[in-house]
């Protein structure tokens, strides 16, 4: 994707310290970075690490005349995690193998789409959540969120027995289903 003009003034404004331009930049890069981490050996305070060391990075940047950014806030501040987290991975010998060439390892475009699919699959299906009303969200929470068994569930939501609390799931899921796989064709 091609930097814009909006992109480079973000960039402008952190080199001046705007904390507005600081907040944006954190707001929708941590996820992407925590969940990179995260799956790869971190742990939380990892990525949040990380994240701070990536973001001095790029506001010593922001701040060189010589320095041209060639490529969206995203794609550096990702880049730049990744490179530092694979040698934090590296140091404190939590892989094996030595890692020669970072690049190799994972393409930076492709995972931050992949990031963003998921996360407007999560945003879908949480809409979809929101629309199926009740005992529908419920049951389905209490079981997949909650990790309750159909014998309890059965107990908590007054059905008979266990098979008829799994029948009433099923039900769910297929309304559920539909509701995503609509809005997701709109979306």
């Amino acid at each position: 994707m091609a930097i814009t003009e909006q992109e480079l003034g973000l960039f402008k404004a952190i080199g001046n310290n705007d904390k507005g331009a600081i907040e944006a930049v954190y707001k929708e890069n941590y996820s992407l970075i925590q969940h990179f981490v995260i799956n790869n050996n971190g742990t939380e305070d990892d990525a949040r690490d990380i994240f701070q060391e990536a973001m001095m990075v790029l506001y010593e940047k922001s701040r060189l005349p010589e320095f041209e950014l060639t490529c969206q806030i995203r794609t550096y501040l990702y880049s730049v995690c990744r490179r530092l987290w694979l040698k934090k991975l590296q140091h404190s010998r939590r892989i094996e193998s030595q890692v020669e060439n970072f690049d190799r390892i994972v393409q930076v475009e492709d995972d931050i789409e992949e990031h963003d699919k998921l996360t407007r699959q999560y945003q879908t299906m949480r809409t979809a959540m929101g629309k199926i009303g009740e005992p529908c969200k419920s049951l389905i929470e209490a079981f997949y969120v909650h990790r309750k068994n159909m014998l309890e569930i059965a107990g908590f939501f007054g059905y008979t027995n266990a098979d008829n609390a799994k029948n009433q799931k099923y039900k769910c899921l297929v309304r559920l289903k539909k509701l995503f796989f609509a809005q997701y064709k709109n979306a």
